[in-house]
């Protein structure tokens, strides 16, 4: 079984310095069919003008996975963190029993384009964490974080694999029992027969492998999930 989620259903949060759009409920938006899938609770797509930001605010017990696409976010966190995030690198941050942290379009002058993906922890009260680095630079599918220890991939806490597809094709064989949901962040990519567009995602359970096309300025993220 497939299905197409298309970037205009989408949830939508427009505060001026901050324009994002919501996979899945989050704050405001809220539908009881939209709840998240399998352990990927949080998928938004957020866009900060210059100077803007998130202050000073807590999280527990959630994965959290931040990509960016473009400009440079200034991360400031609890654990003593206090960096800056380039496009095309990937920051994890384990909330586990508790942290606190800030985030702001390190630019007076540019846009600053990021995804933040929430993924449900195994157990709760684990070790708050973190971790950054530069993804996106090989070619075909590349591990960029994982459940199991593996080479090249952040460790995150739950049975999930997450690829990043920067351009290209390939193909990905699915488990048994396992799902993929298919977010295309930028450009175009066709996935198993459907048209993706940058905010379009496709869900897929009970099906053999992921087939995609993508175009060479697309970058698609491919996570499969217990």
């Amino acid at each position: 079984m497939k299905t197409h989620i298309h970037r205009n259903t989408r949830g939508a949060s427009d505060f001026g310095w901050l324009d994002s759009r919501h996979s899945f409920s989050f704050g405001n938006y809220v539908d009881p069919h939209r709840m998240g899938f399998r352990s990927l609770r949080v998928l938004n797509d957020d866009r900060v003008a210059p100077g803007g930001g998130f202050p000073t605010h807590a999280h527990h017990d959630m994965e959290i996975l931040t990509y960016v696409l473009d400009g440079t976010i200034a991360h400031d966190d609890s654990m003593g963190h206090r960096v800056e995030l380039k496009a095309g690198e990937l920051q994890r941050m384990t909330a586990g029993r508790g942290l606190t942290h800030s985030e702001f379009n390190a630019s007076s002058e540019d846009p600053l384009h990021f995804l933040q993906i929430w993924i449900m922890p195994e157990r709760e009260g684990i070790e708050p964490s973190y971790e950054q680095r530069p993804v996106g630079a090989g070619e075909g599918l590349e591990l960029i974080a994982s459940g199991t220890e593996r080479e090249g991939a952040m460790k995150i806490h739950q049975d999930v694999d997450l690829f990043l597809l920067s351009g290209g094709s390939a193909e990905y064989a699915l488990g048994p029992e396992r799902h993929a949901y298919i977010h295309v962040a930028t450009g175009a990519a066709t996935v198993n027969g459907e048209r993706l567009e940058a905010g379009d995602a496709l869900t897929l359970s009970g099906e053999p492998a992921v087939s995609l096309d993508a175009d060479e300025d697309a970058r698609v993220l491919l996570f499969d999930l217990a």
